[in-house]
Parts: C-alpha cells; sequence; structure tokens
C-alpha cells in the first residue's frame, strides 16, 4: 500500500490525537501524533488523518514519532460530522470497496441510512458491496428479504447474505475482502463487528448485544481500526454509525462510478 520510501507508514488506528502506524519499509508498528495544526487543503475535517492514510513521519531524539504529511489519496468516504455541522469526518481512505452491513431485524437498518452511505461510494469512487448479515432472521420473512434485494440489485449494487451467528455464505464474504481493502461500515447492532472476527480471531473485535428497551444496537468500536487478514488484504472496522449526513454532493454531480 505505499512505495516503501523511508519514514513512510500506513495508518491502522485512529484513536482521537494518537495514531497506530505501520512502516512501510520494515513492517514495524509504532505510536504517533501529528505535528501542529496538520491539515488538509481545502477540506475541514474533525480528523485531518484517517485509517488507510499514507502518511509520512520524523523520529526525535527521544524515539517519539510525529506525522509530518499526508500523501495524496486516491479516494475515501467521508460524511458531515454529527457534531459539527459545517465539519466533515472522513471514515477511511485509500480503500478498494466498502461492506455496508445491514439488517432486515434487530435492529432494522433505515433505508436512508443505506441510501446515503451508498451515494457517498458513488461520488467518491468506492465499489460498495450490501452485506444483509443475520439471515438467520430475515428467512422466516420472504417478502421483505425479497423486497430489500430488489430494491437494491435493481439500483446496480451487490446484496449477499450472510449469517455470522451460523456461518451461512461466509466463504462468500471471505473470497470477497480476499486481497483487498474493505471498509466495514454500519449501524450499531448489525453485527459488524462479529462479522469481522470471523476473519481475525487472534484479535479483540468488540461486540455487545442488542438494547432491549430500543431494539438498537449499543456502541462498541470507538475508533476506527485496521485488521490485517492472515491470506492478504486488509479490513477497516469503524464505529456504529447512527447517522449519514451527506457532505457537498450536488444532484448529478457524479465524477465517476464507483459499480463495478
Amino acid at each position: 500500500m505505499s512505495d516503501g520510501n523511508p519514514n513512510t507508514a500506513l495508518v491502522m488506528r485512529s484513536a482521537g490525537s494518537s495514531y497506530t502506524l505501520r512502516d512501510a519499509g520494515t513492517g514495524a508498528i509504532l505510536e504517533a501524533r501529528l505535528r501542529g495544526k496538520l491539515r488538509l487543503k481545502g477540506v475541514r475535517s474533525t480528523n485531518p488523518v484517517a485509517v488507510g492514510d499514507i502518511v509520512t513521519y520524523d523520529t526525535d531524539e527521544y524515539g517519539e514519532h510525529t506525522i509530518t504529511d499526508i500523501t495524496p489519496r486516491r479516494n475515501y468516504v467521508i460524511r458531515r460530522s454529527p457534531n459539527l455541522s459545517k465539519e466533515s469526518h472522513i471514515i477511511a481512505a485509500n480503500i478498494d470497496q466498502a461492506a455496508l452491513v445491514a439488517t432486515l431485524f434487530s435492529p432494522e437498518t433505515n433505508p436512508e441510512f443505506i441510501d446515503r452511505f451508498l451515494v457517498t461510494c458513488e461520488a467518491y469512487a468506492v465499489p460498495a458491496t450490501i452485506i444483509l448479515n443475520k439471515y438467520d432472521l430475515a428467512t422466516g420473512f420472504p417478502e421483505a428479504l425479497e423486497s430489500f434485494r430488489a430494491i437494491y440489485t435493481g439500483a446496480g449494487y451487490d446484496v449477499m447474505e450472510v449469517s455470522a451467528l451460523t456461518g451461512y455464505n461466509m466463504d462468500r464474504l471471505a473470497l470477497l475482502v480476499e486481497g483487498k481493502t474493505t471498509l466495514f461500515a454500519g449501524n450499531s447492532g448489525v453485527g459488524k463487528s462479529s462479522l469481522i472476527q470471523k476473519f481475525v480471531p487472534g484479535e479483540e473485535v468488540r461486540t455487545a448485544e442488542i438494547s432491549s428497551y430500543h431494539r438498537k444496537g449499543k456502541h462498541t468500536t470507538t475508533f476506527a481500526r485496521m485488521y490485517e487478514l492472515a491470506g492478504s488484504g486488509y479490513i477497516i472496522d469503524t464505529p456504529g454509525i447512527k447517522g449519514f449526513g451527506l457532505l457537498d454532493i450536488e444532484p448529478g454531480g457524479f465524477t465517476a462510478s464507483s459499480r463495478r
């Protein structure tokens, strides 16, 4: 994911003001912070450095690492910051594809959320696949399942029904993510972290139960994090998203199609 130049690294984890990097030359894992007020040109972002970014860094005489610059991104997924309406939040950068995890039940994913996420992927040239998790619950409602499938396949997107609980179609999902950098996104409670855990069993991927009061998911992932797959490829796990505000997208303003 980089050209191997000295002091170049891949951002593996974003945790507020600190970042976990993987050195492009040695593969060493190190912690770093931003230098001064490093900001992206022309973009007002709450997180100027995102998981998936390729950055340059310096190391001082005390062994402290500081991010000095960000190399140009080939793409990213961005949304309006939920706290600051005029600010953006970059979810991940330099990704090969996005896997939008949705569910029909426990909880039900709002179609508006799905549509907004897909529009953003389309605008920033990121291929997207809808991963319909908890298929074991949906099989009892064939009409709802078929209606969901028809809407999004009719719009040109792949819909892959899976079940993290039973293992249904996990082999297909494994083929989808193999050798690629895949962003996993979705509302809290859809089982995104449970799916990821199937591919990185040695890592701690936080999962939680559904809230019985609102039948919505509880937030489990606090910061975005990238996991390396055993074969080849990476999975980026992101915090559960309640809403997805579009940012600077005009009707008919797509410059490139993201669909395969």
